[in-house]
């Protein structure tokens, strides 16, 4: 008995090594944790439970059969974030490179399976060259497996991928499908084919960063959610942001206790809105100071700046926030910002999060760009997203909502539960000046006369009267009330029952 519990204690003891010492302080070098510190870091202390430290692969050829270790470089398990359960696999670069092989992959599924039965979130912390090619295409059917389970997973249980070294070829397309990506700067990226590619193919000569790294892909391509510093910053935000959702479909958000009031007037929002309609104001102050506490998570602030994604709480429950921006693009919907907030919409809904928008939104951009770049697909993506909403959806218009984007933003015809509009908003077709050009047009004659129709537009049509008038806002609120009133709202949608048409899935227009 003895003898086998030495053995068993060594066995251990190899897994643990990982590559060696050699190979996981090169890791260290770079400025990389290696794949158990990050896993310890993640979860809360003495909470892991491993599975399956004793794998090894299958692999015979070019010489792998005289190179195996144990756990075949990826570590799996659960355990538990500030007490609430999570699965997570963590690849470990030490050991070959951390190439997915056949058993890297059952390991993985292993854990997403279970992740769906109990109902948990997969976190996946990614670090790995790709798939193993000693293994041919053993190795690209166990990347095919992750992917069906990624895509069964969806909207099940949250997924979220955290990458932290190298992800290329169709290693990328797992983090793709998974809800949120998180990078880490300077020792990761994304990218389908790599650099040497690149310049054979196209012959443009471009870094590794530049082509995938977390900048390029937080900023740019809109392709990852937020980029940390080192792998500390990245894993004590992921603990912070797994605190605002629920571990499965099946459950409602998650509730933290607070101290701040929800009837807390904030009399500095009664002069937010400027007098001037041309002068833009930082929606992020009214997210910042309706929200408990100030906390708000925001989710791609360096991608499509024109909206506002992130989740907050409101009396300590999880909600999903979208607001208009004016300090970008005046607030315009366009591409980037209708696919960005399109998805956000569809995530919160999933998972039973209230959604709470801030209107500010004075039409879709204009020109050549948005209308070759297909607008108007692009944009009834978030069209579609808030029709299908079913999640309770509490809307404040603060100013503009002009022509189909006040439609689009959560009005009350895309089944908006409560709509509220600030004394300040102007709800209307278009803007006063280009309507009465419209109206009036070779009517108009010298700049007075223009001014005067201008002026007689705004006061018929830019401003909420008209709209409450028809029961299209439930009521005009004043701003510093804006907290308490979301709030009631939130209560008493708490148990709102809403279902849309039995089908097999919608075609949202992709």
């Amino acid at each position: 008995m003895q003898d086998i519990i030495h053995r068993l204690e060594e066995m251990r003891e190899q897994a643990r090594a990982g590559g060696g010492e050699k190979r996981v302080a090169a890791q260290h070098a770079k400025g990389k944790l290696s794949a158990r510190e990050r896993i310890d870091l993640l979860l809360d202390p003495g909470s892991f439970e491993e599975w399956d430290m004793f794998v090894e692969h299958r692999s015979t050829d070019f010489g792998m059969a005289e190179q195996k270790v144990r756990g075949d470089g990826v570590v799996t398990g659960w355990g538990t974030v500030n007490g609430r359960l999570v699965f997570v696999f963590s690849q470990d670069f030490t050991v070959f490179g951390g190439s997915l092989s056949e058993a890297h992959a059952e390991k993985i599924c292993k854990v997403m399976d279970q992740a769906m039965k109990v109902g948990a979130p997969v976190i996946g912390l990614n670090d790995s060259g790709g798939a193993r090619i000693q293994e041919g295409v053993a190795s690209l059917g166990g990347y095919a497996e992750v992917f069906q389970r990624n895509v069964l997973a969806s909207g099940v249980v949250p997924q979220i991928s955290m990458i932290m070294g190298p992800c290329a070829g169709g290693a990328v397309y797992s983090p793709a499908m998974t809800d949120f990506i998180f990078m880490v700067k300077d020792s990761s990226y994304m990218f389908v084919t790599g650099p040497d590619v690149v310049k054979t193919v196209t012959h443009e000569t471009v870094t590794h960063e530049e082509l995938g790294g977390a900048v390029t892909h937080t900023t740019k391509s809109g392709v990852a959610d937020l980029a940390f510093d080192n792998d500390v910053e990245a894993l004590l935000n992921l603990r912070r942001f797994i605190d605002f959702l629920p571990s499965s479909n099946r459950e409602q958000p998650p509730v933290r206790p607070t101290a701040d009031e929800a009837d807390r007037p904030e009399y500095s929002l009664d002069s937010l809105v400027p007098a001037n309609p041309n002068k833009p104001y930082d929606m992020k102050e009214l997210i910042l100071k309706v929200v408990d506490e100030g906390d708000f998570f925001e989710i791609q602030p360096g991608y499509a700046g024109n909206i506002l994604i992130g989740f907050a709480r409101m009396q300590g429950s999880t909600v999903g926030i979208v607001a208009n921006q004016p300090m970008v693009l005046a607030g315009c919907l366009d591409i980037e910002s209708a696919k960005k907030a399109a998805r956000f919409v569809r995530f919160c809904d999933c998972f039973n999060i209230p959604i709470v928008t801030f209107v500010d939104v004075p039409g879709f951009l204009p020109g050549t760009a948005q209308e070759f770049g297909g607008i108007i697909k692009h944009g009834a993506k978030l069209l579609f997203a808030y029709a299908e909403a079913t999640v309770p959806k509490v809307t404040v218009i603060t100013r503009k909502a002009y022509g189909g984007a006040y439609d689009v933003m959560s009005s009350k015809h895309l089944r908006g539960d409560v709509n509220y509009a600030w004394p300040t908003a102007e709800i209307a077709v278009m803007g006063p000046k280009g309507a009465v050009e419209i109206i009036f047009r070779g009517d108009l004659g010298d700049e007075a006369k223009i001014e005067a129709r201008t002026e007689e537009y705004r006061e018929r049509f830019a401003n909420p009267f008209v709209a409450a008038s028809r029961g299209y806002l439930d009521d005009i609120i004043r701003p510093h009330n804006t907290r308490r009133r979301i709030c009631r709202a939130l209560a008493m949608l708490r148990d709102k029952q809403l279902s849309n048409p039995w089908k097999k899935h919608d075609n949202i227009p992709l």
